[in-house]
């Protein structure tokens, strides 16, 4: 199949022919990428050609994807996560469809800027449940909080995943495609418990507007913003903080890493170990010297 570039007569923006996306997409859910991915992948790889077109993919050569790479720093700002992921589906276009395992071997990734996650108090928390007046919403924010869960986890929460014999809540395909067992909580299940007795029968915990289907995360993300402007919150704040303060709160309670880790399906440690860095049952045992001099 030849996965050609197009330029139209009109100077469209398609500069490349539908085959080769099509490969693209055919080859990556083989390997089984989450549809997120598969549109990632293409929207990076359109960006490239679009840069050189009419030239083909095929024929560009590491200096000149480096070129590319700086050019999406320096000029168009681009984060270095944004980099990173570009540089991801650059290699999958070019070693496993064009099978050129060198062209991005002198690329060198970009350094993240570590960023600390944003987390809230156990007392901010709990005003932001207690501001939420209507149901659903309020069920929305504490089965996020109390499973540690991403926001596309959630929003696709069925009921047949809450066990609440073991008291778990089975999260199916996440990040990764991996599943995992987190926490439901007491309090969470009592309040799930009252909302969907009063919700019409649906296979989803959070259904949407649309029939048979689930609330969008846009909808989360709308649902958190308005609870933590009445919860009076000022930090600058998403329904993703939810998930770093219930990993915050679970390691400042004495809760081992490996076992937040695998509540938050991380795949690396490292990844986990950011939260020592904003727990304050590391940093609030350190005395501060100032405190020593006026002895307060």
């Amino acid at each position: 199949m030849n996965a050609g570039l197009e330029v139209t007569n009109e100077g469209k923006d398609r500069c490349m022919s539908p085959g080769l996306f099509e490969v693209l997409r055919k080859e990556l859910r083989l390997r089984n990428y989450s549809h997120k991915t598969i549109s990632a992948y293409s929207s990076s790889i359109r960006g490239l050609a679009r840069y050189f077109r009419p030239r083909h993919p095929r024929e560009l050569s590491s200096a000149e994807i480096r070129g590319y790479l700086l050019h999406l720093m320096d000029d168009e700002h681009v984060a270095a996560s944004t980099i990173n992921q570009i540089l991801n589906a650059l290699r999958f276009l070019y070693v496993e469809l064009y099978k050129k395992p060198f062209i991005l071997g002198e690329v060198p990734r970009p350094k993240k800027a570590r960023q600390l996650p944003v987390v809230l108090s156990l007392e901010e928390v709990q005003q932001l449940f207690k501001v939420v007046g209507n149901p659903k919403h309020r069920c929305l924010l504490m089965v996020t909080y109390s499973g540690g869960l991403r926001v596309s986890e959630v929003v696709k929460m069925k009921r047949e995943d809450i066990d609440e014999t073991r008291m778990l809540i089975h999260i199916h395909k996440a990040k990764g495609q991996k599943d995992r067992y987190t926490l439901l909580g007491k309090a969470t299940l009592v309040e799930l418990k009252k909302y969907l007795a009063g919700c019409p029968v649906s296979e989803w915990v959070f259904p949407g507007e649309r029939e048979s289907g689930y609330l969008s995360a846009e909808s989360a993300q709308k649902i958190f913003k308005s609870a933590a402007r009445k919860a009076g919150i000022v930090k600058s704040v998403s329904i993703h903080c939810l998930r770093h303060s219930f990993a915050t709160h679970l390691l400042e309670s004495g809760v081992d890493l490996r076992y937040i880790q695998e509540l938050l399906g991380h795949s690396s440690s490292r990844t986990t170990e950011i939260y020592t860095h904003v727990s304050k049952r590391v940093i609030g045992q350190i005395v501060n010297p100032i405190d020593k001099l006026y002895e307060v």
